[in-house]
């Protein structure tokens, strides 16, 4: 496809659609991918006394068991709600069990945690779902359910996950490839593709089964989803299904070939699971007992029910493929024959898809990365899920139900009874992590912002809505504990949607405006509850990076005392710079944040000085050089030297203040010039308001640019924090010397643990200590290009150190951004580094272009690691490859809202470009 050559975005139908939807005009985004991956085992279906999801709710139940909080499928999508759904059930001929869900290990079964034991992917959507395609490899032979199950568990923590893959069903390419797609004809009218292509030696079979069902919204007793009567599906005539819902209204699913017509009720099949009959006869799982085991009275004779499927029964020929049609439609969107003008839609949503991502792509951008960026995107896009999650009624239990155990009422999640959620929201992994994460969702819409600005914001404001946000102010962290603390990077977030979302003069201050105000009780709660000593030192807990540190962060310490951390710190001068940045835009037109921009400029500096120089030189070494957690046990300070990333976040706290807008404000101009005479003492010690020579903008910053460079000479060593594939989580230096700290008889210890953990701190599936992870890579890149415009040619390090190359923090941050973008693209030999050893990958045509956005990778090989499809965060990795190729030609530079900055650093000299030095920099 030809690319664009200049920088405008034209307008494309699918800008349209997102226009009109914003608008409320058109409810184009009524229908999507909401549908969860995985439903069962999750907190929200737990009713058990103390709170083991995994044991209560196992996946051996979910073919059978009605659930009460959402639904799963395979592929599928649903409506806003998930009042209807649609998803693929696939059998072999040899599978104990019909295919209708993805299966992985639980948390206690995988011997690194829970883990998704399935090749799935997401290929492409557009923002409203017009469009979206993903793909399914199923293996011919028989699924190995227990092998998988037995032999990970038999392992230790310093063996590898054995993955499906490992198993051997995909040797001699004996399987399908199955891939679903989905176009929109209109708002309430959707068309459903589904393609099997046999990749085999030999002839096979598959059982499909495209299967449509209603969430059981019935069972319960009175509840806050009111429906005056059951929905219904029935049989209209061959090839045509009747559905019917009370507020979704009319219905028809259309379908083609021969296939018989099967129903059942979605019901829970209680004499399977719990040796009792319950007068109902048709129950979830009779397709399963129909189709596997032949049992015909299984299905409803009489053609109605809850859930209905076409069963098809495909042979299909060695490297042929065969195609199934269905459409989805409101009962007055398609008049006449359903599948007549299927394939011209087909085609015209699929021409319209290429046009946006043409559209929204850099000029020049290489096939390649257009591939990896496009299924970024995608997996974005499939991430967002229905999340149904109400307290007060989980804890109360439902009126026709048993009362759920008075345990509930003292364990998880019972201070937050005001928490009411029945949204679509963007989650870490739709099977791994089907629920929200606050930290994870805020790095999402980095990415989102450029493909559906009115979604970013919404889902940012959602977070802060009187519904989510506890009333002392902390935001909620995820489903198994949210009293557990995230760092604190929703204001950032806010910010850069706010200005990445429009230009200068044209932006959402509103959005901007009601974001600030809820983040000033946020704000307030970290103050009031995460400073232990009032000294402006920040305990926050384990602040999302699980196992970096010595101790388990989220529990009370073994020595007794409270950690003084350097993360968390740090990510409070952060959020103080950001909240500082965002009442001096809002001071521009409203003097009242005046007021506020003078209180966050001063309580940055307050923060800056305890950390620095509290106590003498606060959590900064000045041996070593670098910023380090302390444990503060009876009046002793004890630094914990481990070099982990929470030393390198203090590098992340900096803001340039724009001379220009701060002469707009009188009075906070005199305020902090007052200051700036008053503590002339913190000059020494942190980067206090120095004067840019080109710009004469204002710089505030944690560290001085003394220390700025010490720490950098570790960050860009390749023996301790400097990848091949980008910056490793706990330095490798750790590899030989581990530290120890003995407290009593107990020897805690960090060693470098490049890929999954070797403990079960957390679970055993997320790892810090060694690993690659893109969110606190991407804030260093942007922090490295904040750093430039303001010190320019006059700071340059080694990069690497000891290479004596050396480099603008520009230049760094542009091989950091490279580095990162290499884990997706293919080297010499076609393999991906985030694919590891699979060749498949590499040499198999109908492998070669599938990429995977792991929640880490290999601090040495870049392999894929965790959860495998946590595109959320994992998906900055397209902004970066992106940033990589924008503006190739220019030589100026470019702040971060993307405007030219050649007029205020005209004399400055212009870096030279070639090897080790590539584009300006560039918002990232």
């Amino acid at each position: 496809m030809k690319r664009r050559t200049d920088m405008e975005v034209s307008p494309t139908a699918e800008h349209q659609r997102l226009t009109e939807d914003a608008a409320r005009t058109k409810n184009w985004k009524r229908w999507g991918p909401y549908l969860s991956e995985r439903q069962w085992a999750t907190v929200r279906e737990d009713y058990s006394p103390y709170g083991n999801c995994w044991d209560y709710f196992p996946h051996d139940h979910a073919r059978s068991r009605a659930y009460r909080w959402g639904e799963d499928g395979l592929l599928g999508i649903t409506d806003r709600q998930c009042r209807l759904c649609f998803a693929l059930a696939l059998w072999n001929g040899k599978d104990p069990i019909l295919k209708e869900r993805l299966f992985g290990l639980t948390g206690s079964e995988g011997n690194h945690g829970e883990d998704v034991k399935e090749l799935y992917y997401y290929l492409d959507s557009t923002p409203t779902h017009s469009y979206m395609k993903a793909l399914y490899k199923y293996p011919q032979a028989e699924y190995p359910y227990a092998r998988l199950a037995e032999e990970n568990r038999r392992r230790g923590l310093g063996a590898p996950e054995l993955e499906l893959i490992d198993t051997g069903v995909f040797n001699e390419d004996c399987y399908f490839d199955v891939s679903a797609e989905y176009a929109k004809g209109s708002e309430n009218d959707v068309l459903i593709r589904l393609t099997v292509a046999n990749r085999g030696p030999e002839a096979a079979t598959l059982h499909l089964l495209p299967t449509l069902w209603f969430r059981n919204t019935w069972s319960w007793g009175e509840i806050a989803e009111e429906c005056t009567s059951k929905p219904l599906i029935a049989l209209e005539r061959d090839g045509l299904a009747h559905v019917h819902h009370d507020q979704l209204g009319e219905y028809q699913i259309a379908y083609e070939g021969n296939a018989t017509p099967l129903f059942t009720e979605n019901e829970t099949n209680s004499a399977r699971l719990h040796g009792y009959p319950t007068g109902q006869p048709l129950v979830k799982d009779a397709f399963h007992e129909y189709v596997v085991h032949g049992q015909t009275d299984a299905v409803n004779p009489g053609q109605t029910g809850t859930k209905f499927a076409p069963h098809y029964v495909l042979e299909v020929e060695p490297g042929q493929s065969q195609v199934v049609r269905l459409r989805l439609s409101a009962k007055s969107a398609v008049p006449g024959d359903a599948l007549a003008d299927f394939d011209q839609i087909f085609a015209e949503r699929m021409k319209e898809a290429d046009e946006f991502y043409d559209a929204i792509s850099p000029a020049g951008i290489d096939e390649e990365s257009m591939k990896v960026a496009r299924q970024g995107y995608a997996g974005l896009l499939w991430s967002k899920q229905f999340y149904n999650y109400v307290i007060r009624d989980w804890l109360a239990g439902d009126p026709a139900q048993p009362s759920p155990p008075p345990e509930r009422n003292f364990g998880r999640n019972r201070e937050w009874t005001h928490l009411f959620s029945r949204d679509i929201i963007s989650m870490p992994d739709k099977w791994e992590y089907p629920w929200f994460a606050a930290w994870d969702l805020a790095f999402h819409m980095i990415p989102f912002s450029k493909i559906d600005p009115h979604f970013a914001k919404k889902q940012l404001n959602l977070f802060l809505r009187e519904w989510y946000m506890h009333p002392n102010g902390q935001m909620p962290a995820y489903e198994f504990a949210f009293g557990d603390v995230n760092p604190p990077v929703h204001a950032w977030a806010a910010w850069r949607v706010y200005k990445m979302t429009g230009p200068r003069g044209q932006r959402d201050r509103a959005f901007l405006e009601s974001t600030f105000q809820k983040l000033l009780l946020n704000f307030t709660w970290w103050v009031n509850r995460k400073d232990a000593e009032g000294n402006n030192l920040f305990s926050g807990g384990f602040l999302g990076l699980d196992n970096i540190g010595v101790f388990d962060r989220s529990k009370p310490l073994p020595t007794g005392g409270f950690l003084q951390q350097a993360d968390g710190t740090a990510w409070m001068g952060f959020y103080c710079l950001t909240m500082l940045s965002m009442a001096l835009e809002l001071a521009q037109t409203n003097p009242v944040y005046e007021d506020m921009a003078s209180k966050f400029f001063e309580h940055f500096i307050g923060i800056s000085d305890a950390m620095n120089s509290l106590g003498g030189t606060g959590l900064w070494d000045e041996e070593d050089g670098f910023y380090y957690d302390q444990l503060k046990v009876e009046g002793q300070m004890i630094p914990l030297r481990t070099r982990s990333l929470v030393g390198l976040l203090p590098l992340i706290a900096v803001e340039n203040l724009e001379t220009e807008k701060i002469n707009k404000l009188p009075g906070f101009k005199k305020r902090m010039e007052w200051f700036l005479n008053y503590r002339k003492d913190l000059a020494q010690l942190i980067t206090y308001c120095e004067v840019c020579p080109f710009t004469g903008n204002r710089m505030l910053a944690i560290p001085t640019r003394e220390r700025l460079q010490r720490a950098l000479r570790y960050m860009l060593d390749e023996n301790e924090f400097l990848s091949p594939h980008g910056l490793r989580s706990v330095s490798r230096v750790h590899r030989e010397k581990p530290y120890v700290f003995r407290a009593g008889n107990e020897e805690h210890r960090v060693d470098y643990v490049p890929g999954e953990g070797t403990s079960y701190l957390f679970g055993g599936n997320s790892n810090w200590r060694g690993p690659i992870w893109f969110p606190i890579n991407f804030l260093i890149v942007e922090a490295l290009e904040r750093y430039h415009l303001f010190y320019g040619e006059s700071f340059k390090v080694e990069c690497p150190t000891g290479s004596g190359n050396m480099a603008t923090l520009k230049q760094v941050a542009e091989e950091l951004s490279r580095r990162l973008s290499s884990i997706f693209l293919p080297n010499k030999d076609g393999a991906r580094p985030c694919h590891g050893e699979i060749s498949k990958y590499a040499t198999d045509p109908h492998w070669r272009d599938l990429v995977l956005f792991h929640e880490y990778f290999h601090g040495e090989t870049g392999r894929g690691c965790g959860a495998s499809h946590q595109t959320g965060w994992t998906a900055l990795a397209v902004k970066l490859l992106e940033n990589t190729i924008e503006h190739p030609d220019q030589s100026e530079t470019i702040d971060r809202d993307g405007e030219s900055q050649a007029a205020k650093v005209r004399g400055a000299p212009s870096a030279k470009r070639g090897r080790g030095a590539s584009r300006p920099a560039v918002a990232v």
